[in-house]
């Protein structure tokens, strides 16, 4: 099942083998024998191209799956002894500001250090996925205060609102305050429509009566940034966050859009190492069912 997995997500078997440490031969071995077992091919093979069958298709999840139940299973063993161990996936969105991730992950390493730790940045509700699949054991999210996280554990971070970003010599760039109105006529750098962090922003907008065009949509902050330094646009970004870019000028909104800052785990009791990064975190977890 590692072989099918390690394939599938390379898309080729001389990667696969080098991924899971074996020679090709071994790997291609293993996996005919495995579909010799089921009946039925998992991948369609061609000089240039390796592709899951729907057969493989409908494998793959339940491998993943078996996969992750097996190392679980070996860190709930290691943990009965004192000793933490296995993988800590982390996801986030790009502005988290409500923690300082990367000093969480250092603090969490120094403790725990045979726990490997793997990283997966992506939008609020794809990470809910992620986690809810259990392909993630934490991930820190950015929602608009009305909504709620579902089908997972949560822990409240922080609430705060967006500021709006202009660039320098921008006509507004030297005042304070300003509102979405003034806003109206310029053209905007946002996230992609339907995300959380776009669904913010439109709200807020729809609140103020106020239309306006987004003419770039970007999935990270930083080329957002990139993009309103040539004047091609404005944009908004969570006022705790807008200090990572000091050459952009930052205006508090009269009428902001607001966010609020959540942490997320299984709704089922978390993984030893979930747990103790937890605890680095200083965030309680109540006692759930297995």
């Amino acid at each position: 099942m590692r072989y099918v997995v390690a394939v599938a997500e390379t898309r080729n078997f001389t990667r696969a083998a080098e991924r899971c440490r074996v020679v090709q031969s071994a790997l291609s071995h293993q996996i005919a024998r495995l579909e010799r077992e089921l009946g039925t091919r998992l991948f369609d093979r061609t000089s240039r191209r390796v592709r899951l069958t729907p057969a493989g298709e409908a494998f793959l999840p339940a491998a993943r799956q078996a996969l992750e139940a097996a190392e679980r299973a070996r860190a709930e063993v290691a943990a009965a002894t004192g000793e933490i161990r296995g993988r800590l996936a982390v996801g986030a969105i790009p502005t988290v500001t409500a923690v300082d991730l990367s000093a969480a992950l250092k603090r969490f390493h120094l403790r725990h250090g045979q726990v490997r730790i793997v990283f997966r940045s992506g939008a609020s509700e794809e990470l809910v996925e992620h986690v809810q699949q259990g392909a993630l054991d934490v991930a820190f999210l950015g929602l608009p205060p009305d909504a709620r996280p579902k089908g997972v554990s949560g822990h409240e971070l922080a609430r705060g609102h967006l500021v709006a970003m202009v660039p320098p010599g921008h006509p507004l760039a030297g005042e304070e305050q300003t509102s979405l109105h003034r806003l109206a006529d310029e053209p905007f750098v946002d996230f992609p429509a339907g995300t959380a962090g776009r669904i913010q922003s439109d709200a807020a907008f729809a609140a103020a009566g106020v239309h306006r065009e987004v003419a770039f949509e970007i999935t990270t902050p930083d080329f957002m940034a990139r993009l309103i330094r040539q004047g091609l646009c404005i944009g908004m970004l969570p006022a705790a966050y807008a200090p990572e870019f000091p050459d952009l000028s930052a205006i508090r909104l009269h009428d902001a859009p607001a966010r609020v800052e959540y942490l997320i785990w299984s709704r089922f009791r978390p993984s030893p190492a979930a747990a103790a990064f937890l605890s680095v975190l200083g965030v309680p977890v109540p006692q759930t069912r297995a």
